[in-house]
């Protein structure tokens, strides 16, 4: 998998992958979440926050993807990638099976690909403004692009703490968790991303769209 960093380029393998779920700082924030994907179906968590293992070939840069149903759509998270023993922030889309999701929400991370932008930042560049980072989200819903997530890092646990679950695993990457949806968690096909940070003033961006696959009679 290649990523840039500035004008250079990175090449690594991801060989452990892990989703992170329910990782709101605020308990409200994180009951709100609980509570729209009740909406749906959605038993909720034993306990907060929960850390999912994936596998690794769920991992992709591609601009589209191919999905079981029409059931499925993206969240925007935080991605951090621990390579070469430093750590590296970018953005990923925990792309997720709405309707499995209701049956079981570990099977539903395992499912669907996930989608990671292909810039990285040095994590030392953003550690000391991290939570002022402002992730947002967009999905098509009738030809046109609407806001689906709005929010700074600071909704977030704080990545420094959450980086422990893949600090010490050399070629690993971890999704950070995601930010409620405006409107409410459902199904879209065509799904934008944007990591911006204001202090810096630059952005990570993530675009890709999916398809359904067809069953064979």
């Amino acid at each position: 998998m290649k990523f840039s960093i500035g004008s250079t380029q990175i090449d690594t393998v991801i060989e452990h992958l892990v989703v992170a779920g329910w990782t709101g700082r605020d308990h409200s924030a994180v009951q709100h979440h609980i509570d729209e994907l009740a909406t749906i179906g959605v038993a909720p968590p034993s306990t907060t926050p929960l850390f999912y293992q994936v596998s690794r070939s769920l991992l992709t840069q591609a601009e589209t993807v191919q999905a079981l149903g029409t059931d499925t759509s993206g969240e925007a998270e935080p991605f951090l990638v621990n390579h070469g023993g430093k750590l590296w922030l970018g953005l990923a889309s925990d792309h997720t099976d709405r309707k499995l999701e209701a049956i079981s929400v570990a099977a539903s991370k395992q499912a669907c690909v996930k989608v990671c932008a292909t810039a990285l930042w040095s994590f030392n560049d953003v550690r000391g403004h991290v939570d002022q980072l402002r992730l947002r989200s967009w999905i098509k819903e009738e030809g046109d692009w609407v806001l689906y997530q709005d929010g700074a890092l600071e909704q977030i646990l704080p990545l420094a703490t959450l980086s422990a679950q893949i600090e010490n695993i050399d070629c690993s990457a971890m999704l950070c968790g995601t930010l409620p949806a405006i409107g409410g968690v459902r199904p879209a096909t065509e799904f934008r991303a944007e990591l911006y940070d204001p202090l810096l003033d630059q952005s990570i961006e993530l675009l890709y769209r999916s398809e359904c696959l067809d069953y064979i009679s």
